[in-house]
């Protein structure tokens, strides 16, 4: 019966769709008729209203709703939900303002003297116009209003005019800031979360183990990951549609003529070119650079957006009047007031010490004044000139509560589709596909690119999404990141959005393209740029680098960037380190042997006995990383024969699995009835034949492992364990080799600052011997805190507060407290006698050793990686890898 109302579920939603139902209301409306159908059915023939439901009942589904509901508007874990009102409304008033129109005439004047200019002119402007709207039919309509008319009046061919225009105008699909990232990034947040409990799951299942390597859980992905992972492809696409328009321009020019410019190319065009691209070009700069580099969330550089939008049409709107750009003048003077104040003063309002820092301050404020006058001018004028900001406003409201109320219906879409047993389905069926996850890949994208025929992005995204994500995400054969299906899935929507016949972009195109223009050349124009969509989906798709690398480039160079020692980067680390050490071991070879010389006879032997052990280490650091690439040699050669093997039993093994877990449900189920009235014998022989059916399939299924499978899956996990084990040694030897060097390092660095605590321990005697006890603690306590700041200082600071606490007794001992004091001097000059000795002895020579192998030996315990070895192991990571093998 779960399989008649997961049915009844599509049956209704598709109907309702191709009615015309709203799309906002048909998704929660048909989970809803069905969900209260199914309680209802079961209510009466079966005296429970959840008994036909394959998970939970009516209840758990209206739990799931108001679950999902407070996810959308008050998890503060997803507050990138936040930036698409603020990328709407930068994208509708750059429109409204005709900031956009101007760059197509501009550009188009600008190229179009060359064959097939103004179709470049087109896609340039809509690349543009796709890094601040994301909005595909604002962009095509747009497009299609300014540049076809021109397009048809210099004879360019109607389908090369139309496939142009409806190509770019989606290129907002995929190219940041995009709303349909934003939603995408979103759903995967949760989809890596259950992707990564059932890849810990299957791994728990398949090797015993509790716990998995935290270097094997799923990749998680944000809207500034998507935003970077999206940005190289989406440049791809653009380059192959200028390509392919100056191509057939060159062999075919009287589809693509040139236009030549009436006027003439002086100092007015140029500062109109100027005008018309840097402000947008600096815009989409401003945001996506802030994002790149760290500066602003995502949240943020959308509201950097939406400001720098209005004072743009600031003074678009007032253009030819006098004082136009008065109030752009105003905010960029106070911008780089700030900028250059920043850079050359702290400004801390909570610091404020001297006359220059409040002078600072004063100045910043003012600043900041300014730029609100300016943002409010701004908005004044463009308030009052043709209602422009109402109506940006209006159709920012529209838009983002169509958004979240589709959000929302899906959500309750998809606990439906899950309720009914249908998430479940449709993992049996990908994970029976034979081919793997790159068969189960093809069959999702094939589906979603259908299902582009029909849908609009937001509903694809929040309804299909949710269902497949997890399932290709917990693969360990592919191991694919977040960010690299986010983006496919990005590239494969924008692609439906040009397909015959029903196409969103054509519609859109259609509604304002003259009636000289056939529908079938619409249709004509747009199959080549079909080709060019799926050529760069499968360039992504082989090629995941171009969409890793940013994303892995940006986390690993920020300031809040993972420290060396972090798991997932180690294979990488030491794919550098092993590098290095083949290029440049001889010096660090020579580095090491020229220590082991140093005379360090003055040291602690304590100091001395580590810095011998850490030399030893360092040298032996080069064979135990030659012995952990050697494992994993022996792993890949290992593996030619063993994989297919490992393939086919974990098949069989997870059919033998679902044949377990189906056989104990049905096995519950049967108990129940045993104890029920004697109506449901029939129900109960029933049950108890499909139960020896299903064991008679495991049975048979047992017998299709091979004998041979046990002895070589041990021989093999041998050979596993062998390398875990060499890089652990190797890991556990360089850490050796570099913490006492790096530990007395920063001891001798911190000589001086020892030296200068001198009066501050022998001035104690003072306190201790005339002062209130209490007042002698504190006063021993300021010194303990001074000497807690100087490295490897323990000792001192541990026999300065011996004689602390013996003021704290009940009965003050001031002569103990003074012996104590001594003692603690004595250790003082101890320590600062040898580290002044060793400073001038081998300080130098220390830091020069440290220099030579931080690099490499000490890589791991760093603080974070260098910024050329972060961008080495960036480019590194950006390869997925099978990692299949290990479970």
């Amino acid at each position: 019966m779960e399989l008649v109302f997961l049915l009844l579920l599509v049956a209704i939603m598709a109907s309702a769709l191709a009615s015309g139902f709203p799309v906002a209301f048909a998704l929660p409306g048909s989970a809803i008729i069905t969900i209260g159908l199914a309680a209802l059915t079961g209510e009466i023939f079966a005296g429970d209203a959840a008994a036909y439901f394959a998970q939970g009942g009516p209840m758990n589904w209206l739990t799931a709703g108001v679950t999902n509901f407070r996810g959308v508007y008050w998890e503060v874990e997803r507050d990138t939900l936040i930036a698409i009102p603020l990328f709407v409304f930068m994208g509708i008033m750059l429109q409204r303002s005709k900031i956009a129109e101007d760059l197509l005439v501009s550009m188009a004047q600008l190229f179009g003297p060359i064959r097939g200019g103004l179709g470049i002119s087109v896609v340039f402007v809509g690349a543009l116009l796709a890094a601040t709207t994301g909005i595909v039919g604002a962009t095509v309509v747009a497009m299609g209003l300014i540049s076809l008319p021109a397009m048809l009046r210099n004879n360019y061919s109607h389908s090369l005019a139309t496939g142009t225009i409806a190509a770019s105008g989606t290129l907002g699909q995929i190219i940041p800031p995009s709303i349909v990232l934003i939603i995408l990034a979103d759903q995967l947040a949760s989809a890596v979360d259950q992707a990564g409990m059932a890849r810990t799951a299957y791994f728990k299942e398949m090797t015993g183990e509790f716990t998995m390597p935290s270097s094997f859980g799923v990749s998680s992905t944000s809207a500034g990951d998507m935003f970077m992972g999206a940005l190289l492809p989406g440049l791809i696409l653009v380059g192959l549609y200028m390509a392919y328009i100056l191509i057939m321009a060159f062999f075919r020019p009287s589809i693509a003529p040139a236009v030549p410019f009436e006027g003439k190319y002086d100092r007015k065009f140029a500062m109109r070119v100027v005008l018309s691209l840097v402000p947008p070009l600096t815009l989409i700069f401003v945001v996506l650079g802030s994002i790149i580099m760290g500066i602003a969330t995502v949240n943020q550089a959308g509201a950097i957006g939406a400001v720098g939008a209005m004072v743009m049409a600031g003074y678009r709107l007032y253009d030819g009047r006098p004082g136009a750009f008065y109030p752009a003048i105003l905010a960029m003077g106070s911008l780089v007031t700030v900028l250059v104040l920043t850079s050359v003063h702290p400004i801390n309002i909570r610091a404020l010490h001297t006359t220059a820092d409040l002078v600072a301050m004063l100045i910043a404020i003012a600043a900041v004044i300014v730029f609100l006058v300016a943002i409010i001018w701004s908005g004044w004028r463009a308030f009052v000139t043709d209602d422009t900001l109402r109506g940006v406003m209006v159709e920012t409201a529209k838009t983002t509560a169509l958004v979240f109320i589709i959000l929302l219906g899906a959500a309750m879409l998809t606990a439906a589709f899950r309720a009914f047993g249908g998430e479940e389905l449709v993992r049996e069926f990908l994970t029976s596909l034979p081919g793997g996850f790159w068969a189960q890949f093809i069959i999702v994208m094939a589906v979603i690119f259908i299902l582009g025929f029909f849908l609009d992005f937001i509903e694809i995204a929040v309804v299909v999404v949710p269902i497949v994500a997890p399932i290709l995400l917990a693969d360990p054969s592919a191991n694919i990141t977040a960010v690299w299906l986010g983006v496919m899935i990005g590239l494969n929507i924008q692609t439906s959005f040009l397909t015959p016949p029903f196409g969103f972009a054509l519609f859109y195109l259609r509604g304002v393209a003259p009636a000289a223009v056939k529908t079938l050349s619409m249709y004509k124009g747009v199959i080549p740029f079909i080709s060019l969509q799926l050529f760069a989906l499968f360039i992504v798709g082989v090629t995941p680098q171009l969409v890793n690398y940013l994303p892995n480039r940006m986390s690993l160079t920020a300031e809040s960037a993972p420290p060396p020692k972090n798991p997932r980067l180690q294979n990488c680390i030491e794919d550098y380190v092993l590098a290095t050490f083949r290029k440049d071991g001889d010096q660090i070879r020579a580095a090491i042997t020229d220590a082991k010389t140093w005379d360090i006879s003055y040291l602690p032997k304590s100091v001395q006995n580590d810095l011998k052990k850490s030399f030893d280490a360092a040298e032996k650091s080069f064979p135990a990383l030659e012995e952990a690439f050697a494992t994993s040699a022996a792993i890949e050669e290992a593996a030619k024969t063993y994989r297919p093997l490992h393939v086919e039993v974990r098949a069989t093994q997870r059919e033998i699995a679902k044949h377990v877990a189906e056989i104990k449900e049905l096995e519950d189920r049967l108990e129940l009835l045993r104890h029920s009235n004697g109506e449901q014998l029939d129900a109960a022989e029933k049950l108890s034949a499909r139960i020896e059916k299903l064991k008679a399939e495991q049975v048979e299924l047992e017998a299709e492992i091979p004998s041979n499978w046990e002895p070589d899956h041990k021989a093999f996990t041998k050979v596993l364990n062998a390398e875990k084990k060499a890089r652990l040694t190797y890991r556990r030897t360089v850490d050796t080799g570099y913490e006492t060097v790096a530990k007395l390092q920063a001891t001798l660095h911190d000589t001086d600052a020892l030296a200068a605590l001198s009066g501050a321990i022998e001035g104690l005697t003072d306190p201790i011997t005339n002062l209130d006890p209490k007042d002698a603690e504190e006063a021993i306590k300021e010194v303990e805190a001074r000497i807690g700041e100087v490295v490897e200082a323990g000792s001192i600071r541990s026999a300065v507060a011996k004689a602390r606490r013996a003021l704290r007794n009940k009965t003050p001992d001031r002569e103990k407290a003074l012996e104590e004091l001594q003692d603690a001097l004595k250790i003082y000059r101890e320590e600062l006698a040898w580290r002044q000795q060793a400073k001038t002895a081998i300080g130098a020579k220390l830091d020069q050793y440290e220099g030579a192998i931080r690099n490499t030996i000490g890589l791991r315990l760093l603080e974070r990686l260098p910024r050329d070895i972060a961008l080495d192991v960036a480019a590194c990571q950006s390869s997925h890898v099978d990692i299949s093998l290990y479970f």
